[in-house]
């Protein structure tokens, strides 16, 4: 098993290039989606998120409401690590089974946003980082996603830096382009991967 960290700013391409990887077959172990099941409605972990932030943090339908919850957490740091607290571990645990129960000759990425900022590197064989310039991360969250710029700016602002991001790369995957040329990228990244496999055998 070769276990492959990928992560990268907001609106860098971090989730296009591991969709490709996926569709090449490596095993994935999505962190944003495992971060949404395990605040689902009746888990401990929703329970917590309301004892911490106060029932209004809730959907009317008893879900979190997850845009109110972000613009309290992005706006104030000491409530984003009192949220990630929660989070973060219920998430650990959860990645950790997903990588026991993948095959043996599997190559497992995680897609972690947070990679850097938690300090996870140490935890893979290898770590990807999708980069993309600041510039363009901004011109994407506006213009594909339909941010403010203040918004944009917040969530980029609460991230690492992409001087972070790179020192901590093993293989950097640059995402200034076009979708095309990341696909590329992302095929040759996947034959290396493979090698690296085949060389631990």
């Amino acid at each position: 098993m070769l276990s492959v960290g990928v992560t990268g700013g907001i609106g860098a391409g971090k989730s296009e290039a591991v969709r490709r990887l996926a569709a090449h077959g490596a095993v994935v172990v999505d962190s944003d989606r495992i971060a949404r099941e395990v605040v689902e409605p009746g888990t401990p972990g929703l329970a917590a998120v309301v004892e911490e932030f106060g029932p209004g943090v809730l959907a009317a339908d008893g879900s979190l409401d997850r845009a109110g919850l972000g613009r309290i957490v992005f706006a104030d740091a000491g409530r984003r690590a009192a949220l990630n607290a929660i989070v973060h571990p219920l998430v650990a645990r959860r990645s950790a089974q997903l990588r026991a129960a993948a095959p043996q000759d599997a190559v497992v990425v995680h897609d972690v946003p947070l990679l850097t900022e938690n300090g996870l590197a140490d935890q893979y064989d290898l770590v990807v980082v999708v980069d993309a310039s600041p510039e363009v991360q901004l011109e994407r969250l506006t213009g594909l996603r339909g941010m403010s710029e203040a918004d944009a700016r917040a969530r980029m602002a609460a991230q690492a830096t992409r001087e972070q991001r790179l020192a901590i790369a093993d293989e950097v995957l640059h995402n200034d382009g076009t979708r095309e040329e990341l696909a590329a990228q992302v095929d040759r990244l996947w034959e290396r991967l493979r090698e690296r496999l085949r060389q631990r055998r």
